[in-house]
Formats: C-alpha cells, sequence, structure tokens
C-alpha cells in the first residue's frame, strides 16, 4: 500500500529505494524498463547491508547515469506485507548526468516535465501507483527544491 510520508520510516525495515529525479528547471527524469516494458522511478533493492543513500546512489547511476544532490526528499512508502519491509520514494535534484552505463534493466531516461509524465504513465499502465507519486513529486519540489 502506497502511503505518502515527509520522513524515512523507522519502524520496519527499508528494503528498497526508489527516486522521482528532477533537474534545475523542474523537469522530472524517468527509466524505460527494458524487461516490464514500463517509464519507472529510478532505484531499486538494497544489497546487503548497504545504507538507503548509498543504495539510491548506486541504482541511480546504474539506471540513469545521474548523481543527485546532498538533499533527499522522502515522499511516500510502499509496505510489503509478505516481506515486511518498505520501498521508499524521494525526490532529490539532479547534479551531473553521465554516461549510462551498459548491462543493466534500464534502456535510458527519458526527461519530461510533470504533466507528460503523469500522461505518459496513465496512457501506459492506467491508473498507477506512480502517477500519485509523481503528483507528490511535484508538490515537493515545488515546495522545497525549486529555487525561486
Amino acid at each position: 500500500m502506497l502511503k505518502a510520508i515527509s520522513e524515512f520510516p523507522a519502524d520496519k525495515k527499508i528494503a528498497g529505494i526508489h527516486s522521482v529525479p528532477v533537474t534545475d528547471d523542474g523537469m522530472v527524469v524517468m527509466v524505460w524498463d527494458r524487461n516490464e516494458k514500463v517509464l519507472t522511478t529510478v532505484g531499486g533493492r538494497l544489497e546487503n547491508n548497504e545504507g538507503i543513500h548509498t543504495a539510491l546512489d548506486r541504482e541511480t547511476m546504474e539506471e540513469a547515469g545521474i548523481t543527485f544532490d546532498t538533499n533527499r526528499v522522502p515522499i511516500a512508502s510502499w509496505y510489503w506485507d509478505h516481506t515486511d519491509t518498505y520501498t521508499v520514494f524521494v525526490v532529490a535534484k539532479v547534479r551531473e548526468f553521465t554516461a549510462l552505463p551498459d548491462g543493466f534493466e534500464t534502456t535510458g531516461r527519458v526527461v519530461m516535465n510533470f504533466e507528460t509524465a503523469r500522461q505518459m504513465v496513465a496512457k501506459l499502465e492506467g491508473d498507477s501507483h506512480r502517477i500519485k507519486v509523481l503528483e507528490w513529486a511535484e508538490e515537493v519540489y515545488h515546495k522545497f527544491l525549486k529555487e525561486n
């Protein structure tokens, strides 16, 4: 179940971390998953004894060739009953785009505004949790990350 959050949950283990990368000019970055055939947020599972920020940095580089600024704002959690763990979603500003590494599950990054991202996800998946994540990400971007 998807839930809006403003802090990282501490009551259960965080087993997955995903991000909605946002550029300085307010564009959202998503990636195309070659296996699932969906436009998705950037992230994945934490490896053994890996912290959430280390995992996020690793996953973001592997899937999208992106480095982030240090400010990562938690916006949503998904509780997995069968594993008793969370996947957490954050919004973070893109610091730098680098070459996309080969051999991972994504084929490339897609940069667009939030409205286009929501429409594309809706067209591809119907009523998906990613639409709500994108709505919350846009609110957080305008409230905390957008430079005036």
